[in-house]
């Protein structure tokens, strides 16, 4: 079993995540006090992009440090792999 370890984006992702969990208990807030569905969506919205902002960062972050980690020292047509798969994880 591997050996967990703090990566440099662990303490950014930490306040992502604690930023979308005060926009989840706004929103929670607002459907009990019956506040417009405009803004609850738009506080829902808020959530959503922290979470998936906190999500890419962890997974790029992974690839960055874990990956090349695993990988190694590889030939240059080796390496365009590597980097191509690291650039397209930006779309997720």
């Amino acid at each position: 079993m591997r050996k967990p370890h703090p990566h440099r984006t662990h303490a950014d992702i930490i306040k992502r995540l604690n930023r979308a969990a005060g926009h989840l208990e706004s929103v929670i807030e607002m459907i009990e006090a019956e506040r417009p569905c405009l803004d609850i969506a738009q506080q829902l919205q808020a959530v959503e992009s922290a979470i998936a902002k906190a999500k890419q960062t962890l997974i790029h972050d992974h690839l960055d440090h874990c990956l090349e980690s695993a990988v190694g020292s590889v030939s240059r047509p080796q390496r365009a792999v590597v980097d191509e798969f690291k650039q397209i994880t930006k779309y997720l």
